[in-house]
């Protein structure tokens, strides 16, 4: 028997929901239809396939986020994945519904690190091996903490803090199986490309770790890159495109011997479209069609939200609505809760849902100008402008700040053009998924606001505002004002 044996691994990562096929420069593209067809078609003509997602399968359409991800998992089901694992937005709808949904669905999701704090006892399991053509190769499931912010809010439920932490929970779960005669090991992880190097780093050669599958930070590569020996990859995000590896495993030393890695385009030359996912496709869409294709309004032109790390239209637009409406001094809008780069003119409720799917309560707090004054500049950081940052907000009108990137300084913040002064008290909006981890965003502990001044909810959807907004208002209209001006930084 040979000790050298062929595996094709096929992978996916978030597609979020980017189950239709878009026509671009009239041609179809993407959509699970085709990729259901092409994973068939590289199943029925290659005799050794596996095919993974690692992770974020949920949100992004007006299907998964109608039936809160129970749709996704029938999709899911018909194209067949050999092995998930979790990515942060799988718990978008609850821990609790993510259980019933792993009921549902009929391949295994694994993650080692999702755990009941009280007791440590994992949710899912850890990894999976799967025994081909006298091969094994196992799969293991990482995410952290720093990408799982909706289960962080769950107080019982705990995750790696990093990379150091991942890294010597795949040392365990290696040591614990090197008896098994394990012949190849996959990282699937969703923890972002950089990440994914730094936890490479970090892995002793003796774990036998032998390629990583990442997500997260939605990247597209030319080829893998390759750290501590080890050849890390991602598809980019949706259904557009479909990783491959043709891999030749060295079964007598347990190790990749060779490979070859390409991002495979979804398109209708070279993938033929699955009639079972269309027909559930189509079931489902008839139903959110009623819902979603109503018109909600019409904007004086199309509005962009092009850099989630600046001022944007969108952003002004929305933060203005909900100050103006809630009645608080300042709305804070988390930037990325933006999740398309444009809207309208004419807008269905399809596109409002598609591009502002974070729905919830509104916290209003009253801070000092002093903190007000210290949330911008944590906002503004160095690291935000280095690529490695979060919590970039979009602000209501009435505030004003110009940040100088060079020297870290504030140069001018004023509220209704007047200085902010640091004893004046100014009320905020902030979302509920934003006020859950204050201290991350910005740097000060919730304690210090709130044994001053209560904090208290003033909506329970953000989106039920926008949309009344939009119904009641006529050509509706948004540009950019200058309230947050960033000097200095490099482009």
């Amino acid at each position: 028997m040979s000790r050298y044996k062929k595996l094709t691994l096929l992978h996916s990562n978030d597609m979020h929901g980017d189950f239709l096929a878009e026509n671009v420069d009239e041609k179809l593209v993407g959509g699970v239809s085709m990729l259901s067809g092409y994973v068939s078609k590289v199943r029925n003509e290659e005799k050794n396939t596996l095919y993974c997602i690692a992770g974020d399968m949920f949100r992004g359409s007006v299907i998964d986020s109608e039936f809160k991800g129970v749709s996704t998992i029938e999709i899911m089901n018909i194209l067949s994945p050999d092995v998930v694992t979790l990515g942060n937005h799988e718990t978008d709808y609850g821990v609790a519904h993510l259980l019933f949904i792993e009921k549902c669905a009929r391949f295994p999701i694994i993650n080692a690190n999702l755990h009941i704090r009280t007791n440590g006892a994992r949710l899912f399991n850890s990894h999976h091996i799967f025994e081909l053509d006298g091969m094994k190769i196992l799969f293991i499931g990482i995410i952290t903490e720093s990408v799982m912010k909706q289960a962080k809010s769950e107080g019982l439920v705990g995750t790696f803090i990093d990379v150091h932490e991942a890294a010597q929970e795949v040392g365990r779960i290696c040591d614990a199986y090197r008896r098994t005669d394990i012949d190849l090991t996959v990282l699937l992880t969703h923890i972002g490309f950089e990440e994914d190097k730094q936890l490479a780093a970090q892995l002793d050669p003796a774990w036998g770790v032998d390629i990583i599958v990442g997500g997260h930070s939605h990247t597209f590569i030319d080829d893998p890159a390759v750290v501590n020996g080890i050849p890390i990859v991602q598809a980019g995000v949706g259904t557009d495109g479909i990783g491959r590896f043709d891999i030749t495993v060295d079964t007598d030393n347990n190790c990749l011997a060779d490979y070859k890695w390409q991002l495979v385009p979804i398109t209708p030359e070279n993938c033929p479209r699955d009639e079972a996912i269309d027909e559930v496709l189509m079931s489902y869409k008839s139903i959110t069609d009623v819902k979603y294709n109503r018109v909600v309004a019409r904007l004086k032109k199309k509005l962009t939200h092009p850099d989630r790390y600046r001022e944007t239209q969108l952003g002004d637009l929305f933060c203005d609505i909900l100050a103006e409406r809630l009645g608080v001094d300042v709305m804070f809008l988390a930037s990325g809760s933006i999740r398309g780069e444009e809207l309208g003119p004419v807008v269905q409720y399809r596109n409002l849902t598609e591009c502002f799917p974070y729905d919830g309560n509104v916290k209003m707090l009253t801070v000092s100008g002093s903190q007000l004054r210290s949330m911008l500049k944590f906002m503004l950081r160095d690291e935000i402008w280095q690529g490695g940052g979060s919590g970039f907000f979009q602000i209501s009108k009435r505030l004003r700040v110009c940040y100088d990137v060079p020297k870290g300084e504030i140069t001018s913040f004023t509220f209704d053009g007047k200085a902010v002064e640091d004893d004046t008290l100014y009320r905020i909006g902030l979302q509920q998924f934003q006020y859950s981890s204050f201290e991350k965003y910005f740097n000060l502990p919730i304690n210090e606001i709130e044994d001053k001044h209560p904090t208290r909810t003033v909506a329970t959807s953000v989106r039920d505002i926008v949309e009344e907004y939009f119904s009641s208002v006529q050509n509706i209209d948004a540009d950019l004002d200058g309230r947050i001006t960033i000097t200095g930084k490099k482009e």
